[in-house]
């Protein structure tokens, strides 16, 4: 007999199988999948990360695993090495001991009575990264992936630099981790449990001082790059983004680069997106499934003939640091992505965004504050993260403006900046935003892109400027699929600073830009929706018990006695009470980001994440802070890591570094 797709069957749960590998680290395992897979076996599907089975990814893994595990598939969600339940230390994200556990859990999977042999690895941010990473290694018994969320390139599009400037979000994701990696096992699970932690707590790698060791394209950053060898799949891709994330661009490079990948992006934020938002969100469990059950099972589902590309194609909208819902169409491609649509070249002049060339002067010399309407890096926390009104960001920089559209315009692709400029320093970075003007002015952010001027060849060996000299640039933009509707304008914004998206160069920069052109790719108005998605499904939720709800609160603050501008970030997760094994888990992150406009020194970011944890009479909770300031030729570094137990304090460590900047 088989499992039918069509007759979901009855399932059993193992809340922690034991996966020994070659070196006798144990990994821990939650499973589902059929109760008779021993005499019927089925394919496994395979979610491998550090953000804690037990307590971490639980909101989320009760709406996925089971549902496949009812229609004929052994789902495991495995926590990686150092994390949750599972044995050993964590030393980096994605590192060849990190590859090498996925393939020999991969092929401990098909080696099991219970499975077929065949074998699917799924996941979102660091489960997507790593299935396409893994993929590339070719494990025989992988057939296919479904990456979420994700990027072929880390140095160019993750969460450490962005056009060879440094985000922020290398100090801010590296916080999250100093603290998710801090955290115990369940005591119910692990008799030894207390050693496992202050072993962790005690080898714990502070990350992003690691991070930004690495300031340019090396082979630290290759290894794990997907795009340095596409020719390396065998295993099938589905690969599926948000315009909301940040991760906008690995899906089209996949469908153009990868044969027989397809690709899927909506208006989504960082999450899975049959339970995402903005809305509409599609029944992602039926495509997946239908993926799942032609390469896993080699059944006729008719993913082969789907379009290879189908993007939500976003109305524009009056800006909003959040949105439950985007109107839009599902637009179609077969054959590529976006790289055979036409492109229409647009010139900057001294008047505007034009179709004719024209005279070109234009000086920039942003105020360090530029950037604070620019949202989160990667909007996550479902809180108000998205990019607000630009016209505080647009009134700090120098905009290029069309004339009122004759026609609505349908932006489907990665625009591209091509700029000759001057600069008056050895170092200077430069943001581009293309924004839609609305007729009252209103600003909002349809897609943007960033260059370190020193990496304008090349981030493999940066150089620095040559002050007064001209430079010819070319910059492209995230990808987008956007309608700027008849009689709305577009506004090319380009600004010396992005705070605080991005560090600020060690000293203020004046530019001169004397000529430049915006190509944009145009597809022809779409008059409806070009495909169809079914409805969301799921299993049942999660079930727990709220003890402390959870709030988002970001807010901008100013000293009018120093000057100094701030962006305060308070993000409580709330506290539960897991409804069926009992265990008690909460966590409040903190950011606070300063910055004088005149002062690029005065940069400053502070971290603290609290996390707790509660079993029977066991109160388990640390406390992680982190700090980075910079002078103009080095980084420096503090953090801080507490940990208690009932309350009293029984492990500190405090960390200190400085790393010397890099043409940053």
């Amino acid at each position: 007999m088989t499992h039918a797709a069509n007759v979901p069957c009855e399932i059993e749960e193992l809340s922690d199988m034991g996966i020994i590998l070659s070196d006798g680290c144990r990994l821990s395992a939650r499973v589902w999948r059929p109760v008779d897979a021993a005499t019927d076996p089925v394919p496994a599907i395979l979610e491998y990360l550090p953000y804690r089975k037990r307590d971490g990814t639980c909101a989320r893994d009760a709406l996925t695993h089971p549902y496949f595990a009812r229609r004929g598939y052994a789902c495991m969600r495995v926590d990686m090495r150092g994390n949750g339940d599972s044995d050993g230390l964590m030393s980096d994200e994605y590192t060849p001991q990190e590859l090498a556990d996925a393939v020999e859990v991969i092929d401990w999977l098909a080696a099991q009575d219970w499975c077929s042999g065949s074998v699917g690895m799924m996941g979102i941010s660091w489960g997507g990264f790593n299935a396409l990473q893994v993929a590339a290694l070719q494990p025989e018994p992988l057939k296919a992936i479904i990456t979420l969320c994700s990027t072929v390139d880390r140095f160019a599009d993750d969460i450490h630099y962005k056009g060879g400037c440094l985000l922020n979000e290398n100090l801010g994701w590296g916080a999250t981790m100093w603290s998710y990696s801090s955290r115990a096992p369940d005591p119910a699970l692990r008799e030894n449990w207390r050693e496992m932690w202050l072993d962790r707590l005690e080898n714990e790698p502070f990350l992003p001082a690691l991070w930004l060791r690495h300031q340019r394209r090396n082979d630290y950053w290759k290894h794990g790059s997907v795009c340095q060898a596409f020719g390396a799949f065998k295993a099938r891709v589905l690969a599926v983004g948000g315009w909301g994330d940040a991760y906008k661009n690995a899906v089209p490079q996949l469908v153009e680069n990868v044969p027989g990948t397809k690709g899927i992006v909506g208006p989504w934020v960082h999450k899975y997106p049959h339970f995402a938002v903005p809305e509409p969100r599609i029944g992602f469990l039926q495509e997946a499934l239908r993926w799942w059950d032609r390469w896993l099972k080699n059944e006729e589902t008719g993913v082969d003939s789907d379009p290879d590309y189908r993007a939500f194609l976003m109305d524009g909208l009056r800006p909003a640091t959040w949105y439950t819902e985007r109107p839009g169409r599902w637009i179609a491609e077969s054959g590529s992505a976006t790289s055979h649509l036409p492109r229409r070249t647009l010139h900057l002049t001294d008047s505007g965004l034009t179709d004719h060339g024209g005279g070109l002067g234009a000086n920039i010399r942003s105020p360090h504050h530029c950037g604070m309407a620019a949202g989160e890096y990667c909007a996550i926390w479902l809180g108000p993260e998205l990019p607000g009104d630009q016209r505080a960001d647009d009134a700090l920089s120098a905009c290029f403006d069309t004339s009122p559209l004759a026609d609505d315009m349908d932006i489907v692709g990665a625009p591209s900046l091509r700029l000759t400029l001057t600069a008056d320093k050895l170092r200077a970075q430069i943001a581009v935003r293309l924004n839609h003007v609305h007729p009252d002015g209103a600003s909002t952010r349809i897609t943007y892109g960033l260059l370190n001027l020193c990496h304008r060849d090349g981030s493999d060996n940066p150089a620095p400027l040559t002050p007064g000299a001209p430079v010819d640039i070319e910059l492209a933009l995230d990808h987008i699929a956007y309608r700027v509707p008849r009689g709305h304008r577009l506004r090319l914004a380009i600004s010396t600073a992005y705070w605080p998206l991005i560090w600020p160069s060690p000293e203020t920069t004046a530019l001169t830009l004397t000529r430049g052109a915006l190509d944009l790719p145009l597809r022809k108005t779409a008059a409806g929706d070009e495909w169809r998605f079914p409805p969301p499904d799921a299993d049942p939720p999660w079930q727990t018990e709220t003890l402390r709800p959870v709030s988002h609160v970001r807010r901008q603050e100013t000293d009018l006695t120093t000057g100094d501008v701030h962006l305060v970030i308070e993000d409580d997760f709330g506290k539960v009470r897991d409804a069926d094994h009992g265990l008690i888990a909460g966590s409040i992150a903190r950011e606070r980001w300063t910055i004088h406009p005149d002062d690029p020194l005065s940069a400053r970011g502070v971290c603290h994440w609290t996390t707790e944890l509660e079993r029977d009479d066991i109160r388990l909770r640390t406390e992680t802070s982190c700090e980075m300031w910079s002078d103009k030729t080095q980084f420096h570094l503090t953090a801080r890591l507490e940990a208690y137990e009932n309350d009293i304090l029984i492990l500190d460590r405090d960390v200190s570094d400085s790393i010397q900047r890099d043409l940053l």
